[in-house]
């Protein structure tokens, strides 16, 4: 059984408190209304007789010996059967008038014996608390008749009578109230926890790091605004400076080597791969290299969408033809030092195109024009395209969305990019929120993409 982290648990189950707070209101109101408004009202009412001397015919001594008590004794289980009888409960129907089966009426009854003792209680429980009373006595009367008929003694005394109760007996709204709130707690709770035990997706930067196996090497927090070149627009946004970690973290990554080619790809479609790419060749171009983005995402590529350029041709024409032509398929972007080269017309062979021997030469090629090259490549999950890209840059880094990227997925980009031996720096936790602690100071959790979660990300004063 994999061990549950409380504090994990703990910030996962804060989450759900407002649905559970919705969830516990829901059982409240439900008990009230059910017990003040639908619950039928059943009243008990109960008379108690004991056993006493048998009163026989012969019997000229007055006092109870053991036998009498012995024989009392042994009589209780057999009163108990005769109390239910038809024999007797018809007789009270048949007295009372009353509307109702033998069956039915016997299941209002209830006849206890106490302990260590010659008492009997009868119970009567009926909607109406007279009827209920006027049959509780009348069966104590018509049983004590019987009884003194089947086995010619008289031993039934009457202890107390039934008395009319004053209120349901079935009714107890404030209990039940709090049991159905202790009940929809629970349940909630429970629920909350199986979707947590069972929860296949990243929820924290921990769990990002112990998943992996990789260094994070930045955190993107999510920028409610929606916009795409961030670096560019919002140069102070929480966002842009995550970018800018991020490019100073794959400089430091690659001290004593080269880091001209770096690919960013991602496990699973939308993890934010191509935000990524986009704002990290911003930052790059921003900090006066010459950089070039190339939209190696061959099936669903949208650099050329981002920057607002035509995308009819790009790496997959080139691909195609001469490779010396690349000029041709590179655009100029609005931004200083900033080039694209869009992916071009979807073809029907990606994953062979990007293998090929001209794809290489293409990326040899470019290194020679460009400091930096940035592929934004396709997500891991499913395709080769990325890790046969993996082979040809120097640096690889993987995007993880926090509360989408599943565990699996993550776990099973990063055996496929072992496997082919791909240099990968560290993992991107992207669309992280900032929200302000009780000391005033910034502490992080993770909420969910941009179409789930309303939270918004607050500045301290």
């Amino acid at each position: 059984m994999e061990e549950i982290n409380l504090k994990e648990f703990w910030d996962y189950y804060t989450r759900y408190i407002v649905k559970i707070v919705i969830i516990v209101t829901i059982f409240v109101i439900g008990a009230f209304v059910y017990t003040k408004f639908l619950k039928t009202p059943m009243y008990s009412t109960s008379t108690t007789i004991v056993l006493v001397k048998a009163d026989q015919e012969n019997t000229t001594n007055d006092t109870i010996t053991q036998t009498d008590i012995t024989l009392n004794q042994k009589l209780v289980s057999t009163y108990r059967q005769i109390m239910k009888s038809k024999l007797v409960v018809q007789q009270v129907i048949d007295d009372l008038d009353l509307d109702i089966d033998y069956l039915t009426l016997s299941k209002k009854i209830d006849v206890q014996s106490i302990e260590d003792t010659e008492i009997l209680k009868i119970t009567v429980t009926n909607e109406s608390a007279e009827d209920a009373t006027a049959i509780a006595n009348k069966l104590t009367k018509i049983f004590g008749d019987e009884v003194s008929k089947i086995y010619n003694i008289n031993n039934v005394s009457v202890i107390d009578l039934a008395e009319v109760p004053t209120s349901p007996s079935n009714i107890n709204t404030i209990k039940t109230v709090v049991i159905m709130a202790l009940v929809g707690f629970v349940l909630s709770s429970g629920i909350v926890f199986i979707i947590f035990y069972f929860d296949d997706i990243v929820r924290d930067t921990e769990t990002l790091e112990k998943e992996s196996n990789l260094p994070i090497l930045s955190k993107i927090f999510k920028d409610n605004s929606n916009v795409e070149l961030i670096v560019n627009e919002k140069p102070n946004a929480a966002a842009s400076e995550g970018i800018r970690n991020l490019r100073t973290s794959l400089q430091f990554s690659s001290v004593d080597e080269k880091l001209k080619t770096i690919l960013v790809t991602s496990s699973v479609p939308s993890d934010g791969k191509s935000y990524v790419s986009a704002n990290l060749a911003i930052s790059f171009a921003q900090a006066g290299k010459r950089t070039l983005l190339i939209d190696c995402d061959l099936r669903k590529g949208r650099q050329h969408k981002i920057f607002s350029i035509s995308g009819n041709e790009g790496l997959s024409n080139l691909l195609i033809e001469d490779v010396k032509n690349c000029s041709n398929y590179i655009f100029k972007t609005t931004i200083n030092n900033l080039f694209l080269m869009p992916r071009g017309t979807f073809p029907p062979n990606p994953s062979e195109l990007l293998n090929s021997k001209k794809n290489r030469l293409l990326i040899e090629t470019l290194q020679k024009h460009f400091e930096i090259v940035i592929l934004d490549g396709a997500p891991i999950s499913g395709l080769s395209d990325s890790l046969i890209l993996s082979s040809l840059v120097d640096k690889t880094i993987i995007v993880a969305s926090i509360n989408h990227t599943p565990k699996t997925e993550l776990t099973n980009a990063k055996k496929a990019l072992d496997s082919v031996s791909a240099n990968v720096a560290g993992i991107v936790a992207n669309r992280v929120v900032a929200k302000k602690g009780t000391s005033g100071s910034y502490y992080y959790y993770y909420g969910y993409d941009d179409n789930s979660e309303k939270s918004k990300s607050k500045k301290s004063k």
